[in-house]
């Protein structure tokens, strides 16, 4: 084998690596931009259950003594 062929072999190698290192990345940086807006949307979520639990707490029964006695009593 020449060193040419060789050289040209390692070159072809390299590129070919390149091209699916450049996939992976690809692949990796969409990922990661679909997780992003997840996280964003679970972060809205909790905020408004967050708050939604807060109305539900300051109710009017939130105390247990403004409840009614059970029927039974």
């Amino acid at each position: 084998m020449e060193p040419t062929e060789s050289l040209e072999d390692q070159l072809i190698e390299l590129q070919s690596r390149q091209a699916f290192q450049d996939d992976s990345i690809q692949s990796l940086s969409d990922e990661l931009a679909k997780q992003q807006l997840e996280i964003e949307r679970l972060g809205r979520m909790v905020k408004l259950l967050s708050e939604q639990l807060k109305q539900v707490g300051t109710g009017p029964t939130s105390n247990p003594a403004d409840e009614p006695p059970p029927p039974h009593y």
